[in-house]
């Protein structure tokens, strides 16, 4: 049961069949109220009518034999004010809810004394001889006629005659049609609602399986990719242009990204292992030279290629610990000190900070990292400059801007992004031991924007490449 449940379709139509049913439930009790209210009232109506009718005859005089009793089969008391029954139909057997439950008329007292106070007793409403009280009072009751019983509504009409004083009327109609039409109603919505609710169900689950039939194949193609671990498949995007549509090509742009991600990391890897292969193999080679004949030992060569290494070891725990999401140090960083640290015993290197009297030209951020990027960007002027490189350090509105720009011959401009892609160089002849592994604008790169910021490339004012640093300023 609790796997049934478990299962969307499943809780959709418990929670539909639920709604409907409650509806239902709520809708048939109103209609039965009505039904029964209004069939009621209608009974009161005829109940009062027939005392009327009655009321009228005595209201001029007709006598008690004379009057029109057993019209219909329909109960009909005539009391007078001391609560004796004066007349009653023949065929009255018994009744009950009128408050007077006799059936046979009995011997009228005199009704002198009733006719002087002109019916201004304390019973009722005071009437003129002849006139008809306007208030009905209405009860129910039940009354046995020529040996069958029925449940009916009464009316009571007061009425004053010249002679016989004040008298009451009481008059009923069958509540036997309000009875029948109410339990034909309940009849009917006892058999009808189960079935509307069943067929609500069905509809309900028919409509679900159908609707969430694209998610199953989503999941089943999910399913697959997991176990087949091939991330260039895709799931099956339904054209129905709902949010089961919009769910697949979220997870099919999911996986695209995953793709994407996981070929970044194997054209890393590779061609990290590509990359230290060859300090590895020249460092090798000359130990092994120099274990055969020391005499040939290069010395300088073998702290070169070990150095390298060193730093491209470096370099790779870097981007590692980048890629994993380290978020950088919250620590306050002077720019213009930092450039000047960093451009310190370089060769024509200069640093020209732009606006210096408006104080330190300060980031937040980690100082290790940033000034990473400032060398390895110093590092690739130096490497393309013919002569001088310029580090520039200003502010721009709520920016910290750093620049570094080169006399060399700059950056094609179709080239101005590739560079800061991992292990891209774009001097095809310039030898691995002349230049770095293709890491460092890279590492540039992800290092600002892991501070909030941007790294881009554009034609310096000496002709060469400029490359801007922007972080928010502190």
């Amino acid at each position: 049961m609790s796997r049934l449940l478990g299962s969307v379709r499943a809780r959709a139509t418990l929670g539909a069949t639920l709604v409907v049913a409650v509806a239902l439930v709520a809708a048939g009790t109103a209609v039965l109220l009505s039904l029964r209210s209004n069939l009621l009232g209608e009974a009161g109506t005829q109940a009062e009518r027939s005392a009327r009718e009655v009321a009228t005859e005595l209201a001029v005089g007709t006598p008690y034999a004379d009057l029109s009793l057993d019209v219909d089969d329909r109960p009909v008391q005539v009391v007078d004010e001391d609560g004796t029954l004066v007349a009653a139909g023949d065929d009255l057997e018994r009744i009950t809810g009128t408050g007077v439950d006799a059936v046979k008329p009995q011997p009228a007292a005199s009704p002198g004394g009733a006719g002087d106070d002109d019916g201004d007793d304390d019973a009722g409403e005071p009437l003129e001889p002849g006139e008809i009280g306007e208030r009905t009072t209405i009860s129910d009751g039940s009354a046995t006629i020529d040996g069958d019983t029925e449940d009916y509504r009464f009316a009571a009409v007061p009425v004053e005659t010249e002679d016989r004083g004040r008298l009451t009327v009481y008059a009923g109609a069958p509540l036997s049609a309000e009875h029948g039409a109410v339990n034909t109603a309940l009849t009917v919505m006892l058999i009808g609602f189960p079935v509307l609710l069943a067929v609500v169900g069905w509809v309900t689950w028919l409509v679900t399986r159908r609707a969430l039939r694209p998610v199953e194949g989503i999941r089943r193609e999910m399913a697959a990719i997991t176990a087949s671990e091939d991330l260039a498949r895709r799931v099956p995007v339904p054209g129905t242009h709902d949010e089961v549509a919009r769910l697949a090509s979220t997870t099919n742009e999911t996986l695209a990204a995953l793709e994407a991600s996981v070929e970044r990391q194997r054209r890393f890897v590779a061609d990290a292992s590509h990359e230290l292969r060859s300090p590895i193999a020249s460092l090798r080679t000359q130990l092994e030279v120099a274990a055969a004949h020391p005499e040939l030992l290069d010395l300088d060569g073998a702290v070169e290629d070990t150095v390298r290494l060193q730093r491209l070891a470096a370099d790779l725990l870097l981007l590692a610990r980048l890629d994993a999401g380290e978020r950088p140090a919250d620590a306050r960083v002077d720019l213009a000190a930092l450039a000047r640290e960093e451009a310190a015993g370089r060769a024509g290197v200069s640093v020209r900070e732009e606006g210096g009297d408006t104080g330190a030209v300060t980031v937040a951020g980690s100082r290790g990292q940033l000034g990473r990027v400032l060398a390895n960007l110093l590092d690739n002027a130096q490497r393309h400059a013919r002569s001088a490189v310029e580090v520039s350090v200003r502010r721009d509105g709520g920016l910290a801007v750093v620049g570094v720009a080169d006399d060399g011959e700059g950056v094609p401009e179709a080239d101005r992004e590739r560079i800061f892609e991992r292990f891209v160089r774009l001097d095809a002849a310039r030898s691995r031991d002349d230049g770095g592994a293709g890491l460092g604008l890279a590492i540039a790169r992800d290092v600002a924007v892991r501070h909030g910021g941007t790294l881009t490339a554009r034609g310096g004012p000496a002709g060469g490449a400029l490359f801007e640093l922007r972080l928010p300023a502190a």
